[in-house]
């Protein structure tokens, strides 16, 4: 008789056959549960994709959309030598993001799965503006790792801009699932590619102010608590910032974490409050203007102008070290760095409101609601003296300036109002 290892008869010490399917009853209850209340996936833009994805014509877009202007990408040669990987490319801040550093003569490969949370249509009109500045947009998510290996095969990143994420607050109530899948699944995978790539690029990537969460003490410093999530949102974004933690640790990648407040301007996001606020004041329609409890006035934003927080990111990528591992093992202690990207400016919404009726000589119809229980906080406000000592942050644009500008390019780019219906 051959005895038996001493841990076979302790694997499950304390379970008895019923509680076991029970436990695993709920387990699969609640997985029925996450399916059926997610909704589909879009599987427009995989058949869109998938004829053409690693084809040598496709290779060949890679390899030119990241050549730099002086052919020969290096980290250590700074502006001009890098070659950067920017996910989210046809999002708001990618798409300047990425006009910003091919202008100025580095290579650029753009990534982003078009998908359906806002209009798709916009996303393609900035992907239009990107092609014609020489920068290849590759169709795809973020989770699909064969195609992140692919393009680290084909392309030696410098650094990688990751902008790519689900965003909002109150979409998180709806479709929890999908910020589970792009910003913390997503947020893996991407460190997973990276920390194994030879070189290993740096990686800048998108926080937010939302990290705050219920937080009171302000303005809000890098160093200040972020323990208190109001919303699924924040929760992810607050996770990746501890997953980032991790991969630098472990892995020894260079990374620099960006807090956004509240970006606004052209080609903006058309969720945003002064984005669906410009369009239903056109178009006659009321507005809702939240006000906090027991008469403390309306809700507050950091309202932070597009160009300025272009300039943040891109003086973030500048001023990243190198990692220090190589195929997936640490070298050396790296770089792991948090900044606030803000105005320092908070702004009461009712402001915001009064600007733009201004700006479209047209009053809006308010709808005065108190504030909802939808993950939103009452007011955020940056501060910025670590991003001014490190990057030379230095923003340049009050509100009126910014949404000067961006109903400038509203109007022009809706015109009569027929895409935005």
């Amino acid at each position: 008789m051959v005895d038996r290892p001493p841990y076979v008869h302790r694997r499950w010490p304390n379970y008895s056959a019923p509680k076991l399917i029970f436990w695993a009853s709920i387990f699969a209850a609640l997985i029925l549960f996450i399916i059926l209340h997610s909704p589909p996936p879009d599987f427009s833009s995989d058949r869109r994709t998938t004829t053409t994805w690693g084809s040598l014509n496709w290779e060949r877009r890679v390899q030119t959309s990241a050549r730099t202007r002086s052919h020969s990408p290096s980290h250590s040669a700074g502006p001009g030598h890098l070659s950067v990987l920017v996910t989210g490319a046809a999002g708001f801040v990618g798409s300047h993001v990425s006009m910003a550093l091919k202008r100025r003569g580095d290579g650029v490969v753009g990534l982003d799965n078009f998908n359906n949370y806002y209009d798709p249509s916009l996303k393609r009109a900035r992907q239009k503006l990107l092609e014609r500045a020489g920068v290849f947009v590759v169709e795809g998510d973020i989770n699909d790792t064969a195609l992140l290996n692919k393009l680290f095969d084909i392309v030696a990143f410098t650094h990688v801009m990751h902008l790519a994420a689900q965003a909002g607050v109150r979409y998180a109530m709806k479709n929890p699932s999908s910020y589970v899948h792009s910003n913390i699944a997503g947020l893996v995978s991407l460190f997973e590619v990276c920390k194994s790539a030879n070189p290993q690029p740096a990686v800048v990537w998108a926080s937010s102010s939302s990290v705050y969460g219920l937080n009171t003490k302000v303005p809000f410093a890098e160093k200040d608590r972020t323990d208190q999530p109001a919303s699924l949102y924040a929760a992810t974004k607050k996770a990746g910032e501890e997953i980032a933690h991790t991969y630098n640790h472990i892995y020894g990648l260079s990374i620099t974490g960006l807090r956004f407040f509240t970006v606004y301007g052209p080609w903006g996001r058309p969720d945003m409050a002064y984005f669906f606020f410009t369009k239903d004041i056109l178009k006659g329609k009321p507005i809702p203007i939240f006000e906090a409890p027991d008469d403390h006035g309306s809700v507050a934003r950091d309202f932070t102008y597009i160009d300025d927080i272009v300039k943040g990111c891109v003086a973030a990528i500048d001023t990243a070290e190198k990692s220090t591992g190589s195929g997936g093992k640490k070298t050396g202690t790296a770089q792991l760095r948090v900044f606030n990207l803000g105005n320092t400016s908070p702004v009461p919404v009712t402001k915001l409101v009064s600007i733009l009726e201004n700006l479209l000589k047209k009053k809006a119809k308010k709808n005065v609601l108190p504030m909802p229980r939808n993950g939103d906080v009452l007011f955020t406000h940056a501060n910025i003296s670590y991003a001014k000592k490190e990057l030379h942050y230095k923003p340049e644009t009050d509100l009126q300036t910014g949404l000067k500008k961006f109903v400038d390019w509203y109007l022009d780019y809706y015109g009569s109002d027929k895409k935005s219906s």
